[in-house]
């Protein structure tokens, strides 16, 4: 059985989870990790997922896409806001490193949502959550919770306030 969501089977699928075993996919690309899903399936769980599953393969287009215009975005480990859909979209695509993505557990309702994930930067590997808003079908609001506080990077200023 394939995976319904071409986009999220590189990082899992949200649907049977035969083809999202390990070292079998429903694509025929070895190595996909089952993701375990909860809160049943609703638009907005749906909506985190494409988020995430575009954010990793840097399909800014549809990435894009699943946010409002006036998105809001925080990270209060480094005190950081972005406010905008085209100022988060440059964060992400001028963010440095070789940075990856995959979600472990998506839990949504109606107006809210979270994805606790590990990401790769590198050779690090850990784990972070972030939590979503939405709002008449798009994401309006993201609170990333990366594992312990730090100075930002320089060379983003020009994007974000810091508080």
């Amino acid at each position: 059985m394939h995976c319904r969501w071409s986009l999220l089977s590189a990082v899992g699928c949200c649907c049977c989870h035969r083809c999202c075993q390990p070292g079998v996919t429903g694509t025929g690309r070895p190595g996909v990790t089952r993701v375990r899903y909860f809160a049943g399936v609703n638009g907005n769980r749906e909506l985190v997922e494409r988020f995430i599953a575009s954010l990793e393969a840097r399909d800014w287009d549809i990435w894009a896409a699943l946010l409002h215009p006036a998105v809001v975005y925080e990270i209060p480990q480094s005190r950081e806001r972005i406010r905008g859909r085209d100022r988060y979209l440059r964060f992400n695509q001028e963010y440095p490193g070789d940075w990856h993505l995959r979600p472990k557990v998506v839990i949504a309702d109606e107006h809210h949502g979270v994805v606790w994930f590990e990401w790769r930067l590198d050779d690090r590997i850990d784990d972070a959550m972030a939590f979503f808003a939405f709002a008449d079908g798009l994401i309006t609001q993201v609170t990333d919770f990366w594992p312990e506080p730090y100075e930002p990077p320089p060379g983003r200023e020009h994007l974000v306030e810091r508080w």
